[in-house]
C-alpha cells in the first residue's frame, strides 16, 4: 500500500508554504488565485486529499451538519431532505443522515451517536426530541432546528408549514363546497403536524355549525389508510361521508384508491377527498388530488438560515417558531364550490 501523501510534500512540489496549502484546503479562508492553482495541480499530482476530521479537531468546527429523517415513504421527505442537503452543501458544509424510528429512546440514542462526531449543527425532520437530549446538545454548543415538526419546548427552534390555518381552508373549502358529512383520516397522534392540522380542521367546522361525521387514524401509513378508509367508507349508504380530508397526500393515495377500486365509489360524485402536502403525484392524472401545499423551498430556507444565524452568531441568537402559511391547491377530488377553478397540474 502507498503512503499517504502529506501536505508537506504537497507544498514542496508547489513551491509554496504548508500553511498556504492549508488555506487552499480551508472553506473561507484568504488565498490568491497564482497559489491556489499551484496548490491544487500539485495536490492532483500527488493524489493528496486534505484531512477533513484532523483539521475539524485544530479549528473546533467539523462543517458537518447531522440530519435525523423519521421516514422516507412519504413522497415529501426524499424531495425535502434533497433541498436540505443541496443547501447545506453549497455553504461548504457536508451532511450526515440517521435515521431515527418514531419513540424518543431511539431518538435519543441517534442523537448520542450524532454528538460523538462533533456535527457543527442537527436538523430534526419529522421527529421530536426529549429535553434531556436537548439539553445535552445546548451544554455541547450545538444547535438543533426542528423541521417539519414543532415542539413545546423553549430553546428550540422549529420551521412547519401552518397546519393549523392549513386544517381551517381545507374545512371552509369543504363547507362551501355543500358538504354535511364530513369526515377526518388522521395521521400518527404523536406528531404536531397531525395535531394541528385537524385542531384547525375541527375549529373551522365548529364555526360552520358542523361536528366532525367521522374520525379514524391512518398513522401516516398506506396500510393503516386503506384500513381507516375502509372503516369509515363501507358502511349504509346514510352512514357514509360525503366528504374526507386526509392529513397527508400518502395516505389520501391510499384512501382514493380503496374508495373507487374497492368499494366502487366515484370521486368526487359521491365522495370528495382532499389531502395536505402536495407532493407530485397529487398532480397526475390518477389522483389529480386537491390538497394544501407545503411549500418546501420556503420551509429550507428558513431551516437552513436559522440553523447557521446559531452557528455563527450564538450569542444573538434567538430560537424561534416559524410557520410557513401554504395556500390550498384545487384540483378535481373534491367538489367544487361555486367560483373555484381546479388546477389539473402540479404548479
Amino acid at each position: 500500500m502507498a503512503e499517504k501523501v502529506t501536505s508537506l510534500q504537497v507544498a514542496q512540489l508547489a513551491g509554496v508554504s504548508q500553511s498556504a496549502v492549508s488555506r487552499v484546503f480551508t472553506p473561507g479562508a484568504s488565498v490568491s488565485k497564482k497559489t491556489e492553482d499551484k496548490v491544487r495541480k500539485a495536490a492532483t499530482q500527488l493524489g493528496y486529499r486534505p484531512n477533513v476530521l484532523a483539521r475539524a479537531m485544530v479549528s473546533g468546527k467539523s462543517r458537518i451538519i447531522g440530519l435525523v429523517v423519521g421516514y422516507l415513504d412519504n413522497y415529501f421527505y426524499p424531495e425535502a431532505l434533497e433541498k436540505l442537503s443541496n443547501a447545506l452543501q453549497e455553504q461548504g458544509y457536508h451532511v450526515l443522515i440517521f435515521m431515527a424510528s418514531r419513540s424518543a429512546g431511539n431518538i435519543d440514542d441517534v442523537m448520542e451517536e450524532i454528538l460523538d462526531y462533533q456535527v457543527d449543527g442537527v436538523i430534526l425532520a419529522s421527529v421530536p426530541m426529549s429535553s434531556d437530549i436537548a439539553m445535552r446538545c445546548q451544554q455541547a454548543g450545538v444547535p438543533v432546528v426542528l423541521f417539519n415538526r414543532s415542539q413545546d419546548m423553549d430553546g428550540i427552534t422549529t420551521v412547519t408549514s401552518d397546519n393549523y390555518a392549513g386544517g381551517r381552508k381545507v374545512a371552509e373549502f369543504l363547507v362551501a363546497g355543500g358538504h354535511r358529512q364530513i369526515a377526518y383520516i388522521a395521521g400518527w397522534q404523536g406528531a404536531s403536524t397531525q395535531r394541528d392540522r385537524e385542531a384547525g380542521f375541527r375549529a373551522a367546522l365548529g364555526e360552520a355549525g358542523q361536528d366532525l361525521f367521522r374520525h379514524d387514524v391512518g398513522e401516516f401509513h398506506t396500510e393503516d389508510a386503506r384500513a381507516a378508509a375502509r372503516r369509515v367508507f363501507d358502511v349504509a349508504p346514510d352512514d357514509r361521508p360525503d366528504a374526507v380530508f386526509v392529513a397527508n397526500d400518502h395516505m389520501a393515495f391510499a384512501v382514493m384508491d380503496v374508495i373507487r377500486f374497492e368499494l366502487g365509489l366515484r370521486i368526487p360524485e359521491d365522495v370528495s377527498v382532499v389531502g395536505y402536502d402536495d407532493v407530485p403525484p397529487a398532480g397526475w392524472p390518477a389522483y389529480n388530488l386537491t390538497t394544501i401545499r407545503q411549500r418546501a423551498n420556503l420551509m429550507v430556507a428558513e431551516t437552513v438560515a436559522a440553523l447557521f444565524e446559531h452557528i455563527d452568531t450564538p450569542a444573538t441568537a434567538k430560537p424561534r417558531k416559524v410557520a410557513i402559511d401554504g395556500p390550498l391547491v384545487v384540483r378535481t377530488s373534491a367538489r367544487l364550490p361555486k367560483g373555484w377553478t381546479p388546477q389539473r397540474t402540479n404548479t
